[in-house]
């Protein structure tokens, strides 16, 4: 079932909404991912949807319960982002300062321009990889050659003048709030964030988690960037231990859904001491206007490419490994897929035909 075929059934429901979630009323959602199990297309996958007062999940395949830990991939970006707002709530750094003011090497021409808001909103010109991402992972670079090749690298355009999604931004922004801290990342995160909010299913990196215990990518349809299945790739592609263990900032994060629920849900209904509310908000606001896409700092906020019946609200992420997370004030619902099936082929197979029917059922 494609995101097309289900325009009828999306009026359907439309037809008998309902400000509550039951399992009979996810049925709809659930049934588009288990065809897909049943098709042998998709391994592992979960499901966790929260409106209101009331939560469905259901694991599907070889994810054998609703806790299963995934390769969160992108997703990773908002847990960052996060990261980097603890610190502008504790006033050790804003917005506006410029990048090379915590790292001085970066410094060469326009990239004196360039903010830590435009690392985090993507306008910053830095490219998404390096050039020599392919060479880099498969000698198993440690994540500091990485940042070297992000602070040399030529830029693509002015910073500020254009939006390109990039996860070198995300990188330097990580960068920046390693050497504030002195502490590495993946603690800083755990420590800050993930603890205070109970989510005990995540981590940057492994963490305490073996990587037989989480969930394995379909590594065979991925982009030619992440091994695309190719054997000589096994040694640095998703399922292997230097890149579940390289703990990249823009990508390396894993969870189960109902963490990342939690996480999104935070933001709409701040529940813990994370960070003070005006500074989700101001997370939430549209800082590329007039550019070519809508993000906030870390999020997306561009409801199309969550459900149909998204409001202007919305929020999310969504992950190249098979994953996107939404949620919408409006409603008051958080939605949350995890998939082992890479977004290139699930996006237009699962991950939106489920949405849809979510946004739709709430």
């Amino acid at each position: 079932m494609n995101r097309r075929s289900i325009l009828t059934l999306l009026t359907g429901l439309a037809a008998t909404k309902s400000h509550s979630i039951t399992p009979d009323r996810m049925q709809s959602a659930a049934q588009i991912i288990q065809q897909q199990v049943d098709a042998g297309i998709l391994e592992s996958a979960v499901l966790h949807v929260r409106q209101g007062k009331d939560t469905f999940q259901q694991a599907f395949g070889q994810a054998g319960n609703a806790d299963a830990v995934f390769l969160l991939a992108s997703i990773t970006k908002t847990m960052t982002a996060t990261g980097v707002m603890v610190l502008a709530d504790r006033g050790e750094l804003r917005l506006s300062d410029p990048a090379m003011k915590f790292i001085p090497e970066f410094n060469e021409g326009e990239r004196k321009q360039i903010t830590i808001e435009q690392l985090l909103a993507h306008t910053s010109g830095l490219p998404d990889q390096l050039e020599n991402n392919t060479q880099l992972r498969s000698r198993h670079a440690p994540l500091s050659e990485f940042v070297k090749g992000a602070i040399r690298t030529p830029l693509l355009f002015t910073p500020g003048t254009k939006y390109h999604y990039q996860s070198m931004g995300i990188l330097l922004a990580a960068e920046i709030v390693e050497r504030l801290t002195k502490t590495p990342l993946p603690d800083f995160l755990a420590k800050e964030v993930f603890t205070p909010l109970g989510m005990t299913h995540t981590a940057l990196g492994l963490g305490r988690f073996k990587l037989a215990d989480t969930i394995r990518c379909q590594t065979e349809h991925a982009a030619p960037e992440s091994g695309a299945g190719d054997p000589q790739a096994a040694s640095w592609d998703w399922n292997s231990p230097y890149w579940r263990n390289l703990a990249a900032p823009w990508g390396g994060a894993h969870g189960s859904a109902a963490d990342v629920a939690r996480f999104l849900g935070a933001f709409m209904r701040p529940y813990a001491k994370m960070l003070r509310e005006e500074t989700i908000r101001l997370m939430l606001q549209n800082h590329t206007p007039g550019l070519s896409a809508r993000r906030g700092i870390g999020f997306a906020l561009e409801p199309e490419g969550f459900g149909k019946s998204c409001s202007q609200e919305s929020f999310g992420h969504s992950g190249s490994t098979g994953t996107l997370a939404w949620a919408d004030p409006a409603t008051d619902t958080t939605c949350v897929i995890l998939t082992s099936l890479p977004s290139r082929i699930s996006a237009e197979t699962i991950l939106h035909p489920v949405s849809d029917v979510v946004a739709a059922t709430v």
